[in-house]
């Protein structure tokens, strides 16, 4: 999917400061056959889940059909949280890169599917919510870059999300009265930061959820990397939740980010390369070729639509447009218009010729798969390293 322009369309609890960060020391598996199909049930829990239960209580929880417990293979305060299987999310990627059918494959799938709403009309994210409910009942979230939609909060609190995902506030906005207008409702909120003073501040105003995102993701991301970036804040934030994003593709991520004392992850580049991702074809094949060294980080494409985005640079492929363009934002911001029609003309013909988003992490893809079994084999495949790898990586001392 190539940027779009900007269009005229409508926008619209305090952290215990004493609480001890989280080791994967802290981490108890434990065996629980049977609870889910397919797999042996192995659970991560933690050894303070009594001040966990401080933390999230009156938490909302899913009872899929026939009234079963929602139980997943591996359980952190973030599933339990939500209500959902599996700490997986599909990051909610604005400007129509995660549609309805994409998020409501990741929530059936036992993941957490967030619609991006940001510089879509109303009808077009209520046409993704409508399609995602049709494919499931399970919680799915929606977000809203705050610094340029904050006026469209009522309109996507009103479709009922079970979570509101947020980023890249400015720092004139207030965000405990943001948060608030979600909890009056019974909505969850989980907000991303690149700082660890960004995710502080988030948890004095009240995020139920904290994402700490890395400079290797793709789109819009700060400057210090996943694992710096995610200890910080799980340190700084302890006892919410926090999930870790950027760079970040598959089991073995899910296991390093458990491992940083994360409670889940949160992944863009992967899920764009899923059938159900509603991106081109070549924007699918481009992630499954990358090596992971063909991105660069620019503010070029945020010249070309003249959004203002704080504190934030982009991470893209390094296309031919965007090398054309490197080092020559203030003459791109003068011929933005002729600009976007060369893009336009070359849309069909030059797929190579554009934007694209994508994160460091592509050069772990190597083939576009169902959303669902996306979700799957990651959570298989980190069972099985906290299962066997790990634990076999121990000896008794002499």
């Amino acid at each position: 999917m190539r940027i779009e322009p900007p269009k005229h369309v409508h926008e619209g609890g305090a952290m215990q400061a004493d609480a001890a960060p989280r080791r994967l020391a802290d981490l108890n598996v434990e065996e629980d056959p049977g609870t889910t199909p397919g797999h042996d049930g192995v659970h991560v829990v933690l050894d303070d889940g009594q001040m966990r239960v401080r933390a999230r209580r009156q938490a909302p929880t899913f009872e899929p059909p026939g009234g079963e417990e929602c139980v997943g293979v591996i359980r952190t305060p973030f599933t339990e949280l939500i209500g959902i299987e599996h700490p997986v999310v599909c990051a909610g990627m604005g400007g129509g890169h995660t549609g309805g059918a994409l998020v409501g494959r990741v929530s059936e799938a036992g993941g957490l599917g967030v619609i991006g709403a940001s510089f879509l009309p109303p009808q077009e994210v209520e046409s993704m919510v409508r399609r995602a409910r049709e494919i499931t009942s399970k919680p799915i979230g929606i977000n809203l870059l705050l610094h340029a939609t904050q006026d469209r909060l009522d309109e996507v609190l009103d479709l009922e999300p079970v979570v509101l995902s947020t980023a890249w506030p400015r720092d004139d906005q207030d965000l405990a009265a943001i948060f608030a207008k979600a909890h009056e409702r019974g909505i969850r909120v989980m907000h991303m930061v690149p700082r660890v003073e960004d995710g502080v501040r988030a948890a004095e105003a009240g995020a139920d959820v904290i994402v700490a995102q890395g400079n290797e993701g793709g789109g819009h991301v700060g400057e210090i990397g996943t694992t710096v970036i995610v200890r910080q804040v799980v340190k700084s934030v302890a006892p919410i939740p926090v999930l870790a994003a950027g760079g970040l593709v598959d089991g073995a991520g899910l296991a390093a980010a458990l491992a940083l004392g994360a409670d889940g992850v949160l992944l863009g580049t992967r899920f764009l390369a899923t059938d159900e991702a509603p991106v081109e074809a070549a924007y699918k094949g481009a992630i499954v070729a990358s090596r992971g060294d063909d991105t660069i980080v620019t503010t070029v494409a945020d010249t070309l639509s003249g959004r203002d985005w704080p504190g934030a640079w982009s991470r893209v492929r390094r296309t031919r447009f965007i090398e054309e363009w490197l080092g020559r934002e203030p003459e791109l911001r003068r011929r933005r218009d002729a600009v976007w029609a060369v893009l336009e003309a070359a849309e069909e013909s030059d797929p190579d010729y554009g934007v694209m988003w994508i994160g460091q992490s592509a050069g772990l893809v190597d083939s576009i798969l169902p959303a669902g079994d996306v979700v799957r084999g990651i959570v298989a495949e980190a069972e099985e390293i906290l299962r066997s790898r790990l634990p076999a990586l121990l000896r008794e001392r002499s």
